[in-house]
């Protein structure tokens, strides 16, 4: 039932830019279409990783559990949104360790009362967290203090740097052996030949919608008067991880804490130190390069989303308080993007 949707949804994505549809119209249908092939493209990725082994499966999931926004996110650096693009990172990180956490532990701690998880896993994604906030500030911070415009080779050499944290990181996750937290077994919906098939076929209907999407958010901040930092704060990142929220979310309320920190925290540093490297390093092949240059209340958010977080993780433990108020940080934050001009 839900492949016909997502399906259907991706072929009315194709007939409303036939009829040059209102763009309204255009963004609605688009976003269902990514939100549903988001979805596919993670069911793909775990049957595909299911055939190839644990380890092979960590490392798809690694590779493939934020295609959709990376796919979103070169579109619009395409097509010149950069703002939209600094945005949709930092919007990622603490849309994942505020919204999707706060969401986990509190529905999680409502039904379940106090959860525990591996404090060391979860102390290592909140110390990575900590570098990912000095490595998106300090070329902020060497702006904002040294006259004329921040060389490009400098996003580019920080990039290489996170990049290298990443790959260690990976290396660090597999072979811990808290570093794997076991998932919900269950066998896999697709063969391993039809899982390449539906990954490939979801990863190209995903960039044609992608197009589509992009080329929607510009009218769209003009006619309903949202701002590019808007957008690309919280739009993007939930059209572009939404299938991966509601996953972490159902996780926790499955008293599977381990595995839910690992969506959550895990899915904030990939964006942060693998698709953040990737689209600094495609932005002078694009025309457009990105400069890891941000506002301050960018940094701001991010850096009040990686204390609480490191405080969330410190004992091992969680309540549903906790998620209350990691909800109330994001929903402050939203506020904060959604009144700036």
């Amino acid at each position: 039932m839900a492949y016909g949707v997502t399906a259907a949804l991706a072929a009315a994505v194709v007939v409303a830019e036939l009829l040059h549809a209102p763009v309204l119209v255009i963004f609605a249908i688009t976003a269902l279409a990514l939100i549903g092939l988001a979805w596919v493209l993670g069911q793909a990725t775990e049957s595909l990783g299911a055939h190839s082994g644990p380890r092979i499966g960590g490392i798809l999931n690694a590779t493939f559990g934020n295609a959709a926004e990376l796919i979103i996110t070169i579109f619009a650096l395409s097509a010149g949104l950069t703002t939209v693009v600094k945005a949709s990172i930092i919007g990622s990180i603490i849309g994942n360790v505020l919204f999707v956490l706060g969401a986990s532990l509190l529905l999680g701690g409502l039904k379940n009362g106090t959860q525990t998880f591996s404090a060391t896993i979860a102390g290592v994604n909140a110390s990575m967290l900590a570098i990912v906030a000095v490595a998106l500030a300090l070329p902020t911070i060497f702006a904002a203090t040294t006259p004329g415009t921040p060389p490009t080779s400098l996003s580019i050499e920080v990039a290489v740097v996170m990049f290298v944290i990443y790959l260690l990181y990976l290396v660090f996750i597999f072979r811990s052996p808290e570093g794997q937290p076991a998932g919900p077994e269950h066998e896999p919906q697709f063969g391993r030949i039809a899982s390449f098939v539906v990954l490939l076929g979801a990863t190209a209907a995903v960039a044609y919608v992608s197009e589509a999407f992009v080329g929607a958010l510009g009218p769209l901040t003009e006619d309903v008067g949202l701002s590019e930092l808007f957008v690309g704060i919280i739009i993007v990142p939930v059209v572009g991880n939404i299938a991966e929220h509601i996953v972490g979310v159902q996780i926790a309320y499955k008293n599977q804490m381990d595995f839910s920190m690992g969506i959550s925290l895990g899915s904030s540093i990939q964006v942060a130190l693998l698709v953040t490297p990737i689209l600094v390093f495609l932005g002078p092949l694009l025309g457009h390069p990105l400069r890891l240059v941000f506002t301050p209340l960018e940094l701001g958010a991010l850096a009040a989303s990686v204390i609480i977080t490191g405080f969330v993780a410190l004992d091992g433990r969680s309540n549903w308080l906790e998620g209350a108020m990691l909800l109330g940080v994001y929903v402050i934050s939203a506020l904060a993007f959604f009144f700036t001009p």
